[in-house]
């Protein structure tokens, strides 16, 4: 496929079942090399929407075709990779054979495979392993050899669903250094993970996901200039000034605490631009104003923001 074909285009996509929507409406696209976080609270509609476009779960509405074509044919399917959140390999296997059966059943030729698998089990972290069972495997193990399964055939597509879940800070470096690579070579990957701090150093896109609706999609370090968050330092600060604050338009006071010698107000505000109108109405109302600074906004923060205080309801 070009560099400019869509690998993922759903549109309206939905799930019920019974009288519970799990999928409202599933509306994506997404092209070849680009490392996609998908987030959301639990419950939200996250696995169930990998379900649906990888073809484990039937829509009850909407469609979506992979790599141009429907979803879950065995020809997207060997084009494609996936670990699931919750996986079980056949654990008699040993890891080589796993890899090994994995890459066969993606129509990948033995001699092929036999060169591949050693590499992909060194790469992974399991070199010296890679004779033993899985089932004497530890839970961070059992990971890194589903990750070596997951793109034993150079997927298209790479599904991720909380891959980083039972891994040590070592593993979680290499999680994010393996989408790095497979982003760089052209693949989409599609990351569903509740650790924001991965999301944030190995994606270039996020989309936000509640009540199984999108509800926000952002390129990676665009809300910082969407979001502009600013700490303010000032001293009699009134509850006059903080309603007029508040009246300004798209600015959120998110914190106002008193401190030794004065405020400290936290404001979202709409863009830079305002400053100058927050910091005169605050001089206006009698407050002085000792520094005006601009704060990061983390994906935790725009999470947070995103779905309000309470996301699990």
């Amino acid at each position: 496929m070009g560099m400019t074909a869509l690998t993922i285009d759903a549109e309206g996509l939905k799930k019920s079942y019974g009288t519970r929507t799990a999928v409202r409406d599933l509306t994506l696209q997404l092209r070849c090399g680009v490392a996609f976080g998908f987030l959301g609270p639990n419950g939200a509609g996250k696995s169930t929407s990998i379900k649906m476009l990888l073809g484990l779960v039937k829509p009850t509405g909407g469609r979506a075709l992979l790599l141009g074509k429907p979803v879950g044919t065995r020809e997207v399917r060997a084009r494609i990779g996936f670990l699931p959140e919750h996986f079980r390999f056949y654990d008699w296997l040993s890891a080589s054979e796993l890899v090994l059966f994995h890459g066969r059943l993606c129509g990948l030729a033995d001699d092929v495979l036999r060169r591949k698998v050693p590499y992909l089990l060194e790469r992974v972290g399991l070199g010296s392993q890679d004779s033993k069972p899985i089932r004497s495997f530890s839970n961070g193990m059992m990971q890194r050899v589903g990750l070596a399964q997951a793109i034993v055939n150079d997927p298209e597509i790479l599904f991720l669903d909380e891959p980083t879940s039972g891994l040590d800070p070592a593993g979680r470096k290499l999680v994010r250094e393996v989408i790095r690579e497979q982003r760089d070579r052209g693949a989409t990957v599609f990351l569903n993970s509740h650790l924001l701090g991965e999301v944030e150093q190995s994606c270039d896109r996020v989309a936000f996901i509640r009540h199984g609706e999108i509800v926000g999609m952002y390129e990676m370090g665009a809300w910082q200039s969407a979001q502009t968050e600013v700490e303010i330092k000032a001293a009699r600060v009134d509850s006059a000034s903080l309603s007029r604050l508040a009246g300004i338009e798209g600015l959120v006071v998110v914190a106002a605490d008193v401190q030794l010698g004065g405020h400290r107000l936290r404001l979202r505000v709409p863009s830079a631009d305002c400053l100058p109108e927050v910091v005169r109405c605050l001089v206006e109302n009698g407050a002085e104003v000792f520094s005006v600074v601009p704060q990061h906004v983390s994906l935790e923060d725009l999470f947070l923001h995103m779905m309000g205080p309470d996301p699990g309801l």
